[in-house]
C-alpha cells in the first residue's frame, strides 16, 4: 500500500491479488455513511456494497452497489429461512468474488446495516472468502455524543425497528456494546456536541482502538492494515478478553474488581440489579461458588445483564484436556495462575460517568463468601441455594 501522488491510497495493484474487503459498522448511521463515503473518496476504484434490511419485514433485503460517483446498482434480495441475516450472508460472498472475478475493484467496502454485528459477518468472510478475498479490517462508525445515550438505552431492536429477524431478541445497548467493542479501529465523526466526558467514555470502553476521522487519509489507510478473525475472538472471549484497565478521567471511571474468592450465588443475584445499575458498562469473568468449575461470563449494558456458562476453568482439566486449548487461553490462564485456585477468579469492570467505586466495591466484597463458608470447601459450596439456576440451566 502506498500514498498515491494524488492524496489517494493504492489498494490491489496485480489482478492475482485477492480483493480487499473491509466492514464499516455501527447503529450510529450517519457516522457510518460519513466514513463509507471517506473510504470511497480516498481509495481509488473502490465500491460499497450494502444490504438494507429495512424491507425484511416483507420478505426482501435491498442490495446496493455503488462508488464515489454514486449507485452502480440494486437488487431485492429473497430472504433465506425468513431471517434477514442469513439472506445477507448467501448473498454476500457471490457478490464479492464477482467483484474480485472482475479485477476493477481494489477495495469492497461492506457497509453493514444499522443492528448488524461485524464479529458475524468478519468470520463468513474469512471462513468463505477463499482465494479471491482477504479481510482487510473492521470498522465501527461513532458519534462521540451518541457514544452514552445508545449504551444506556436497553430498548429492545425490534422496539427501535432495528431488529434482523422476527425472533431477534437483543437490545440496542448490548448490541452497541458488541460493535463497538469488537473493531479495532473507530471511525469519528465530527461532532460539535461531544465534550471531554464523551471522549473519555469511548477511549475507557475500548483503549486499545484506533480513533480516526470519518473523512481522514489515516482511516483510508487503516481499511488495508489487516485483521485476524481468531485473534479478535479471542480478545472478546471472557476467558482471556482484553479487558480495560482502571481509569479515571473528565468524570468517568474504570474499575477493575479483581478477586480469588468465590461468590455467594444468593447474595449475588439479589445484588445484580444494584450493580447493573452502577455502570452503563460492566464485563468480565466470575465464579460461583455452586458451580465451582464453571467460568461464567458477564455482559452488561443497559441495565441488563446477560450471564452465560463459557465452558470449564482450566484448573478443572486434566493435563491432556489442557493441552487441547487455544494458545491464547493457556497463556492467559497462565499469566493469571494463583497457587491454590489456578484461574478460578473475579474479574470484572464496570464503566461509567459518575462511577461510585466504593459503593461497587463494597457491594461486590459482600456477595463473596464470607471465611465460614469458604472453610466448608467444596462439598459445602455445592449445598448453597442454586439461586442462579433461574438464569443458567440447573447443575447435574
Amino acid at each position: 500500500m502506498r500514498p498515491e501522488a494524488e492524496g489517494g491510497v493504492e489498494g490491489r495493484s496485480d489482478e492475482d491479488r485477492p480483493l480487499a474487503v473491509v466492514l464499516v459498522g455501527g447503529l450510529h448511521a450517519d457516522a457510518r455513511r460519513d466514513a463509507v463515503e471517506g473510504l470511497l473518496r480516498a481509495v481509488p476504484a473502490s465500491v460499497a456494497l450494502h444490504h438494507d434490511l429495512t424491507g425484511a419485514v416483507d420478505g426482501t433485503v435491498r442490495r446496493t452497489l455503488r462508488d464515489a460517483a454514486g449507485e452502480l446498482s440494486r437488487w431485492d434480495v429473497p430472504l433465506v429461512n425468513d431471517c434477514a441475516c442469513c439472506a445477507l450472508r448467501e448473498d454476500l460472498i457471490p457478490e464479492l468474488r464477482r467483484l474480485a472475478g472482475a479485477g476493477l475493484t481494489r477495495l469492497a467496502v461492506v457497509e453493514l446495516w444499522d443492528s448488524v454485528e461485524p464479529k458475524a459477518m468478519a468470520e463468513v468472510v474469512a471462513l468463505h472468502g477463499g482465494e479471491s478475498l482477504t479481510l482487510t479490517n473492521v470498522v465501527t462508525a461513532v458519534d462521540p455524543a451518541l457514544v452514552l445515550p445508545y449504551l444506556a438505552n436497553g430498548d429492545d431492536l425490534t422496539e427501535a425497528g432495528l431488529a434482523a429477524a422476527p425472533t431477534d431478541r437483543r437490545t440496542v445497548a448490548d448490541t452497541w456494546a458488541r460493535q463497538l467493542e469488537y473493531a479495532p479501529v473507530l471511525a469519528l465523526a465530527d461532532s460539535p456536541d461531544a465534550d471531554e466526558e464523551d471522549r473519555a467514555l469511548l477511549t475507557q470502553l475500548h483503549p486499545t482502538a484506533r480513533q480516526l476521522s470519518t473523512g481522514s487519509m489515516e482511516l483510508a489507510r487503516s481499511a488495508f492494515a489487516g485483521f485476524d478473525v481468531d485473534s479478535a475472538a479471542s480478545a472478546q472471549h471472557p476467558a482471556c478478553a482484553l479487558l480495560p484497565q482502571e481509569a479515571d478521567e473528565a468524570g468517568v471511571g474504570t474499575l477493575v474488581w479483581h478477586r480469588r474468592r468465590p461468590f455467594h450465588p444468593e447474595r449475588l443475584f439479589h445484588a445484580l440489579e444494584e450493580l447493573c445499575c452502577g455502570a452503563v458498562r460492566s464485563r468480565g469473568r466470575f465464579w460461583l461458588a455452586d458451580r465451582p468449575d464453571t467460568l461464567l461470563a458477564w455482559d452488561a449494558a443497559g441495565g441488563a445483564l446477560c450471564v452465560e456458562p463459557t465452558g470449564p476453568w482450566l484448573a478443572t482439566l486434566s493435563d491432556a484436556a489442557w493441552e487441547r486449548e487455544s494458545p491464547v487461553r493457556r497463556a492467559a490462564a497462565a499469566l493469571d495462575w494463583h497457587p491454590e485456585h489456578g484461574d478460578c477468579c473475579q474479574h470484572l469492570v464496570f464503566i461509567s460517568p459518575g462511577l461510585d467505586r466504593e459503593a461497587l466495591e463494597l457491594l461486590l466484597d459482600a456477595c463473596l463468601l464470607t471465611d465460614a463458608e469458604y472453610a466448608a470447601g467444596r462439598q459445602g459450596w455445592q449445598r448453597l441455594p442454586a439461586a442462579f439456576d433461574v438464569l443458567l440451566a440447573p447443575t447435574a
